[in-house]
């Protein structure tokens, strides 16, 4: 079974966008691998193969193994460059090198769960996810491929905000690292303090009779502002 976590690259030599051009028509991805204090290292991937680990959603906040030339090294998926008319097209993958005592700063998808038991939803509110994904701050060992959010107790009218997520031990939304430790009145929410779910209230749309009536008493009155002018 393939190891979706496992990637296997080669080294190349030739850069630029000549280079680059040249390697996608042969069905390759131009990528980087660099930090941890070490040199920047060129390398391609086999474009199908890399959109099979692509299609796990894991994959971009696991820890993961570059394998080149037989040599594993852990790194994590930075960034991705896709066509901009087609997402199941590559352009370019970045790589940051994985260093055990040194903080990673990555971003980690929410897991949203007990919608259907929430009370605001019972009563017949619509949950809205205000966040997909949170930047957090963590070492290597402790980067969560997914956080959990249980809504099973929230009310209609109601919001979660990033301070109140639990978070896995080792684990910091890099949002709170400035207003969070700011001193606040009592009561007062920091601006970097954002919701990131709520149960509202769905807003009712017009009923048909409602708007005829709306249109004939406007028509009604244009018609008697006319008749006074005259």
């Amino acid at each position: 079974m393939e190891n979706l976590f496992e990637v296997q690259a080669e080294l190349r030599s030739d850069e630029g966008k000549g280079a680059s051009r040249r390697l996608r028509h042969a069905g390759k991805v131009p990528a980087i691998v660099y930090g941890a204090g070490k040199t920047p290292v060129s390398l391609s991937l086999d474009h199908n193969k890399f959109l099979r680990h692509l299609d796990e959603d894991a994959f971009y906040s696991h820890i993961l193994d570059i394998v080149v030339g037989g040599k594993k090294e852990q790194v994590v998926l930075k960034d991705l460059q896709r066509h901009p008319t087609s997402d199941r097209k590559i352009m370019h993958a970045d790589f940051l090198r994985v260093k055990a005592g040194q903080a990673l700063t990555m971003t980690v998808p929410l897991h949203f769960e007990g919608g259907d038991l929430a009370p605001g939803v019972k009563a017949g509110g619509a949950v809205s996810h205000l966040m997909a994904e949170v930047e957090v701050s963590c070492l290597p060992k402790d980067l969560p491929e997914y956080i959990t959010i249980d809504i099973s107790a929230l009310e209609l009218d109601a919001s979660i905000h990033l301070t109140e997520i639990s978070l896995p031990k080792g684990v910091e939304l890099t949002a709170l690292s400035h207003g969070q430790k700011e001193e606040m009145e009592e009561g007062a929410r920091s601006a970097y303090d954002q919701a990131v779910v709520n149960i509202h209230t769905p807003r009712a749309a017009p009923v048909e009779e409602d708007l005829e009536s709306e249109v004939g008493e406007e028509a009604t009155e244009e018609g008697e502002e006319e008749a006074t002018e005259e």
